[in-house]
């Protein structure tokens, strides 16, 4: 027997000849390149944000069940058999350690201590390079002692994201989800936590007037508040947009983002406008985010005014464009004229200026959804997205474009990334509810639309995309439920008729008295939205006049029927659809794949 004098040496020995040590070496060793792999793969491979977490418990539990098991059996020949205790073992025999246990053991350790090296060797550094993927801006604070015009703020916050997320190595939160934080007290670690960001941005305004000062201040988020840098800037307003780009690098330096060529030459243009041309466009962007038809209105105005004082400034020429498509799809204003109008403007910005992302990106826009030239569509999304990696509307669009092509997978995956750019957006939830709803994803759809809604009771298209997703997911009474509440013009003795009509006959007949009231009003005068007026046909099986209506679109392009090549997605009856086909043709979209 083993002579040995006391028993922690007894206890240690009996723990190596069981072969406990070797094996906790071995797992701490796997459960650390687990752990480092799914750090640094979880951004490019998209992964689950909990999932690490979810890791890390596993493996806590495991561990102590590996440590028991190693204790009572051992793995000798390829077959598990129980450790004979040590006073079983005859006199003189000593427990041999296999090859390879011994080579995995010393691996291990290799292994271990290399990876403790490597992190001990950056540690003084708060931010490694490449270690840090995603960030996200605060609004800016006012310290100046006065009240700060809310547009401002608004639009310098905009403007310094927008700049910002030009860089391709940074994750940029959009705005939308960054002014969720405004006023809520967090913590910066609980806006970090709620973003999935690891460094945050909190900017302020210290003076106001023909000279702009600004502080700037940046945050390690996880796992504590660490203040990594603070700056402060005085500029004149007219070199506004030039310290944007000066706040830029100097955050790209500290976070260690090695800048492309093409980044540092954006950063390094020179771009000075009129005072009051920026004053006025930054009002026109305040109202525009409001979309209705008075602040579109007040939108164009100032845009228009922005241009008369800075003729030589491209942005506002774009912004003009999208405001009067914007004004013309929601039937606003009517008449061909005002997309020839738009399209010059838009003309006049790209000749101004071809590399900003935002004329690429209204570029884009037209040429999808007023154009149907999806080719050229194609190319301007990706040009906004080579200026402007962090776009989320620019991403969750072209996942749309992607979807009309049929091409599900790409559709999905700009779409997830559009979702973790700006997951607080209603507008981009709803859009994200749209690809999941045509790629099968019901749930998640039902998922970002409540949120959306939730957000923005008062938004109208995340109510319309909750209400496509009840329905698609077959619980035709919480459709019924809620496409009720949106009858704003309607009467209680006709919500009463409904409801009899729910009860007795099913959604298929409400459906059906929705189509006799649109016909009614069309043939009164109205204008009824004829993608609209198809789909409900499609719902009940009458495709003739389905087609009907979508060649009506065709003739006036009222600018839905781009998604038409999605309908055999749920009415698979249209592959064989001759009208249907031709229609297909004439807009040059993708066909039915035979089954």
């Amino acid at each position: 027997m083993l002579n040995i004098s006391n028993k922690p040496s007894r206890f240690w020995q009996e723990l190596k000849r069981r072969r406990v040590v070797h094996v906790i070496t071995v797992y701490a060793s796997a459960s650390y390149v687990i752990i480092e792999l799914l750090n640094n793969l979880a951004e490019p491979l998209n992964l689950p944000p909990r999932l690490l977490t979810i890791v890390i418990i596993v493996l806590a539990v495991g561990f102590p069940l590996v440590i028991v098991l190693s204790w009572l059996y051992e793995l000798t020949s390829g077959s598990l058999e129980r450790t004979r205790p040590i006073d079983e073992m005859p006199e003189g025999e000593k427990a041999k350690l296999p090859n390879a246990w011994k080579l995995a053991t010393i691996v291990s350790f290799v292994v271990i201590i290399g990876l403790v090296v490597f992190n001990l060797a950056s540690w003084e550094r708060l931010v490694k390079p490449g270690s840090i993927p995603s960030l996200v801006v605060l609004p800016f604070g006012n310290f100046t002692g006065d009240e700060v015009p809310e547009y401002f703020v608004s639009g310098i916050h905009s403007s310094l994201i927008g700049d910002m997320g030009r860089i391709g190595g940074l994750r940029i939160i959009s705005q939308t989800s960054s002014k969720v934080n405004k006023n809520r007290n967090l913590s910066i670690p609980q806006i970090a936590s709620e973003l999935d960001v690891s460094i945050v941005v909190e900017p302020t305004v210290i003076c106001l007037g023909d000279t702009i000062c600004i502080q700037v201040k940046l945050f390690s988020a996880l796992p504590k508040e660490t203040l990594i840098w603070v700056a402060d800037y005085k500029v004149e307003k007219s070199q506004i947009q030039n310290l944007y780009s000066r706040i830029t690098k100097q955050i790209a330096d500290e976070v260690k983002i090695e800048l492309t060529p093409g980044e540092e030459r954006m950063l390094a243009e020179s771009r000075t406008v009129n005072p009051d041309a920026y004053d006025a466009y930054l009002k026109g962007q305040f109202h525009w985010e409001r979309l209705g038809k008075d602040d579109l209105d007040s939108a164009l105005h100032y845009f228009k005014l922005a241009i008369e004082l800075d003729p030589d400034w491209a942005d506002p020429y774009a912004d003009i464009a999208l405001t009067l498509g914007t004004l013309r799809g929601f039937q606003y204003i009517t008449g061909d004229e005002i997309y020839n109008d738009a399209l010059n403007y838009l003309k006049k910005a790209l000749e101004l200026d071809p590399n900003t992302s935002n004329s690429h990106y209204v570029n884009a826009m037209f040429s999808v959804w007023t154009l149907g030239d999806w080719e050229k569509g194609e190319k301007e999304f990706q040009k906004t997205l080579e200026l402007n990696p962090n776009d989320a509307l620019c991403r969750i669009y072209y996942a749309h474009l992607l979807l009309i092509l049929h091409r599900f997978d790409e559709a999905i995956q700009q779409a997830n990334l559009a979702l973790k750019l700006d997951p607080l957006k209603p507008l981009l939830l709803g859009l994200y509810g749209v690809v999941m709803n045509f790629t099968g994803n019901h749930n998640a759809a039902l998922t970002q639309t409540k949120k959306a809604l939730a957000l923005d009771p008062e938004n109208n298209f995340a109510f319309n995309m909750l209400k496509e997703s009840y329905l698609a997911t077959g619980d035709t009474l919480k459709w019924y439920e809620l496409w009720k509440t949106g009858l704003w013009w309607t009467t209680e003795t006709y919500l009463d008729s409904l409801d009899k009509i729910f009860k007795e006959q099913g959604y298929l007949a409400v459906i059906n008295d929705r189509i006799r009231l649109n016909e009614e009003w069309y043939a009164s005068g109205k204008t009824i939205s004829f993608s609209g007026q198809a789909g409900r046909y499609l719902i009940i099986g009458d495709y003739d006049r389905a087609i009907d209506y979508f060649e009506k679109d065709y003739e006036v392009n009222q600018g839905m029927l781009s998604y038409i090549s999605l309908e055999t997605q749920k009415f698979p009856e249209l592959k064989n659809n001759k009208r249907y086909i031709a229609l297909l043709k004439k807009m040059n979209l993708p066909l039915p794949e035979a089954d």
